[in-house]
């Protein structure tokens, strides 16, 4: 696990790559808004949805978000869906509706994690559903650190819940610990060989007092529990992180 602040940072456990599970859609929707930015308050291009992700909309062995092919959803309503409900065939239609196919979009995502230094990391899908999705929570880190500093990013992710036309319905954010003490977002994941991942973001003691966001507090938990059911490895990853979230908090308030 390790957490950064204004220039400082710790971590804890040898930092050697593990899954990620659905982690891995931070830096999806980092490589779709780094090639289509979205502007405050728009909802950006309307995206129409293939036969594929509607066939791929009900599965029993990952998360998915129902949708029908030939629906229209805006840019930010299928990041929502990605990151509230983190739909795997969302992550897959965005590779293919930004770069042409799923191949070509895992390419991307990994020239940007070298562009970040985030040497340890290697990503085989967009979903985060292949166990060869591998990454340190320090990487981690370098990327949170990157995609908190897009607004539109940073809204989505601070939302709890948001209701969505066209059949969708209600997403509800997957991470429990959103609006506890101080977590504005970001990411859960889960899988059996993954165990529980959360990449998460606080605010400081100062800017809680302010109810700002402009002092940030950036951490990630990785393979908490691995090889135990994930909702078992989840809790763990909550359990970490608020632990971790208090140790950075009561640093921050002694300074």
């Amino acid at each position: 696990m390790t957490f950064t602040k204004s220039g400082r940072s710790g971590t804890s456990g040898a930092q050697h790559p593990v899954p990620i599970a659905s982690v891995t859609k931070v830096m999806t929707a980092h490589v779709i808004l780094k090639g289509h930015p979205l502007k405050q308050g728009s909802p950006g291009p309307l995206i129409t949805v293939d036969q594929r992700a509607e066939d791929e909309s009900f599965s029993s062995v990952e998360s998915t978000v129902p949708v029908e092919e030939g629906r229209e959803y805006s840019q930010r309503q299928l990041l929502e869906m990605l990151l509230l409900s983190s739909g795997n065939n969302i992550a897959r239609l965005l590779a293919r509706w930004d770069a042409g196919s799923e191949d070509a979009f895992t390419g991307k995502m990994n020239a940007v994690a070298a562009d970040l230094g985030m040497k340890r990391t290697t990503y085989t899908g967009a979903s985060g559903i292949e166990p060869t999705t591998t990454s340190t929570s320090g990487d981690q880190v370098r990327l949170a650190r990157e995609v908190m500093r897009d607004p539109a990013f940073r809204s989505i992710v601070a939302t709890a819940e948001v209701t969505v036309g066209g059949g969708v319905g209600t997403l509800t954010h997957t991470n429990k610990l959103l609006g506890t003490s101080g977590i504005i977002g970001v990411k859960t994941g889960s899988s059996t060989p993954a165990g529980g991942a959360l990449m998460w973001a606080a605010r400081t003691t100062r800017s809680a007092a302010t109810d700002t966001d402009d002092d940030l507090i950036l951490g990630v938990v990785l393979h908490q529990n691995p090889d135990t059911p994930p909702a078992q490895g989840l809790q763990a990853a909550y359990d970490a992180t608020e632990r971790l979230v208090g140790a950075a908090q009561r640093v921050d308030r002694h300074r």
